[in-house]
């Protein structure tokens, strides 16, 4: 392992992507301590343990570490699977396993560890990445996971890392032609499968997660059901006009005050946001997280192979993407999915696994310049 440490000049080192990692994950700190406070102090500890772990995943050579991709995923099913026969239930969904008295949640490690893999086997198998025999085996590998995922259930967990394969697949040089041609079965596919899924007696997705898609696409008749958070998540980012109410603000006509939205420290953590730091923080927390998503496409185009081109661009499909659908969801564009938002939604799984990976990206940058020796 202390064969694997480089020695990098300090001048090369991306710190403008650390500040920035810093400052929104400080703002989520300040945002869930006003929204539930007894939940503040782990992710404080959440972010101390993120950061000390970046910082040092970030001065190993990447390239050593890919070598153990195999490793990476089967430790992932493994735990995944530790989940299937052991996990913790919390509001109907089986997401959680406690090791040694470490409670966690697999499904957020998943995202890092399959980037990882995938960077790694897809730089292997580049001069074959058109080949039936790769993708059909890149999909054999997908499955497992992907499926141990969405049987917790997680269905958003499971779309964002069906997108993440395949920015991956495209990113390593799939062929247009191949894409195109998956489009055309896909996109038909897709519309028939929300068709179904939309019936009375169908069995392909839970029975609440069909509800939520019933009230997003007619809020009239579910007010009072399932489209009442998102009804109160937007009430609430209006309400926050244009710098907010404050922190910890004790106006009674708060939406966070009156308890009308669920645990608003994790999915609808910009609904608290918006109320109490206005569209002001609003467009901070959104142009933080873009400036990260940036950062990180810009360390993969300077990436010294396509693994490192790989690491970057998943972890900005992460960030950008599941940014997207946690504030889409927020703000009534898409159906509620129950997805975290980056370094702001609470999570002490999800915000080290955030910043594990952004140690990976911090070495790829690192890599492209001229090491000593």
């Amino acid at each position: 392992m202390i064969g694997m440490l480089k020695k990098y000049r300090f001048r090369d080192y991306d710190f403008k992507l650390i500040i920035l990692l810093i400052a929104i994950t400080v703002i989520g700190i300040l945002v869930i301590g006003s929204a539930r406070e007894s939940t503040q102090s782990k992710q404080i500890l959440g972010f101390v343990m993120g950061l000390f772990l970046m910082i040092v995943i970030s001065l190993f050579d990447y390239s050593s570490l890919l070598g153990l991709y195999w490793v990476m995923y089967v430790g992932n099913l493994a735990l995944l699977l530790l989940v299937e026969l052991f996990g913790e239930t919390t509001n109907n969904a089986q997401r959680w396993v406690s090791i040694a008295g470490i409670r966690f949640q697999p499904s957020e490690t998943a995202k890092i560890l399959l980037i990882l893999f995938f960077a790694q086997y897809i730089m292997k198998h580049k001069e074959t990445i058109n080949s039936l025999k790769t993708i059909v085996t890149m999909l054999a590998l997908l499955v497992p996971p992907l499926l141990l995922i969405y049987r917790q259930p997680d269905l958003s967990t499971s779309i964002m890392i069906v997108l993440l394969f395949c920015v991956l697949l495209f990113i390593g040089g799939l062929s247009y032609k191949i894409i195109f041609g998956i489009l055309a079965i896909v996109i038909p596919a897709g519309i028939i499968a929300l068709t179904l899924v939309l019936q009375p007696d169908q069995k392909l997705i839970e029975e609440y997660q069909q509800t939520r898609i019933l009230a997003w696409l007619n809020p009239s008749e579910y007010s009072m059901a399932e489209g009442y958070q998102q009804d109160n998540s937007k009430m609430a980012i209006g309400s926050g006009q244009l710098f907010g109410k404050g922190l910890d603000n004790n106006e009674i006509s708060s939406v966070k005050n009156g308890n009308f939205i669920s645990e608003p420290q994790t999915d609808f953590i910009f609904a608290i946001v918006g109320e109490e730091l206005g569209f002001a923080g609003s467009c901070l927390v959104i142009g933080l997280l873009f400036l990260i998503t940036l950062d990180c496409l810009m360390t993969a185009r300077i990436a010294k192979d396509l693994a490192g081109t790989l690491i970057a661009s998943g972890m900005a499909t992460v960030v950008g993407f599941q940014s997207f659908m946690n504030i889409s969801v927020a703000t009534g564009i898409l159906p509620n999915t129950g997805i975290p938002l980056p370094f702001v939604s609470y999570g002490l799984t999800s915000l080290v696994s955030l910043y594990i990976g952004m140690g990976f990206v911090l070495n790829v940058r690192l890599q492209r310049v001229r090491k000593y020796t």
